[in-house]
């Protein structure tokens, strides 16, 4: 009797066992199919490969025209920035040239006056003047005047302007006028070396005139009358 509640016992544990084993697995094959399923990609409702509107291959030769078209592209990009900066810069002059600067003139009326006194090796050069002149709060007939007494331009300009580019007799490196006058690459640079040298030891220190300016700026006595009679001749014109 015992020999057989044990061995139903034992039949019962048994099957207990095989039905947890087999839950066990049938859950496992259930997850696994879900997560094919979550992995699985959805599938485009467009026929890639049989479509004939969409191209995914090209050849080399369209290849080609693609890049010039985009080189084209480009191209005409910056050449359409380039003609916008072209007339930002045209119309920055246009409403410059209207501005007075100075004595009741624009820029171009006052850059045209300066030319009727410039002559020999400085010639035409007024505009460069006026610039600076503005640029640095210079009285520009001044500053011409200077040059026309120190450099002699009204007539023809001196050999230390023409083979240095020194304007005004400037004192510095350079070994030109017997080596003690400063020497400049092009006239231009002699032109803005000569105005920064006037506004930084004259004007900046409220010496603006040129009776004011004479017993620095040179040893003789009719110097600043010299050069008052060049200003007004300059504004005459």
């Amino acid at each position: 009797m015992k020999t057989s509640k044990l061995i139903r016992a034992s039949l019962a544990i048994i099957t207990l066992a095989i039905f947890i084993a087999g839950t066990t697995v049938q859950a496992k094959q259930i997850n696994t199919k879900v997560k094919l399923l979550e992995l699985e990609p959805v599938k485009s409702s467009v026929n890639i490969k049989n479509s004939d509107d969409l191209k995914l291959n090209y050849t080399v030769e369209e290849l080609r025209q693609i890049k010039i078209a985009r080189k084209k592209a480009l191209e005409l990009e910056r050449q359409k920035e380039a003609e916008r900066l072209a007339a930002e810069e045209e119309a920055r002059r246009a409403e410059e040239a209207k501005r007075i600067i100075f004595d009741g003139l624009t820029m171009e009326e006052l850059a045209n006056k300066l030319n009727r006194s410039l002559h020999s090796t400085i010639s035409g050069k007024g505009e460069t003047f006026a610039r600076l002149s503005d640029e640095l709060g210079i009285d520009p007939y001044l500053a011409v005047a200077i040059v026309m007494h120190e450099s002699g331009c009204k007539w023809e300009c001196s050999g230390l302007l023409k083979t240095c580019n020194n304007v005004g007799g400037m004192k510095g490196p350079g070994g030109c006028g017997g080596g003690a006058y400063a020497y400049f690459p092009t006239l231009d640079e002699g032109i803005r070396a000569y105005m920064n040298n006037l506004y930084k030891n004259y004007f900046s220190q409220g010496l603006t005139t040129p009776e004011a300016m004479g017993p620095k700026y040179a040893a003789s006595t009719t110097w600043a009358s010299n050069v008052r009679s060049y200003m007004n001749e300059i504004r005459a014109k």
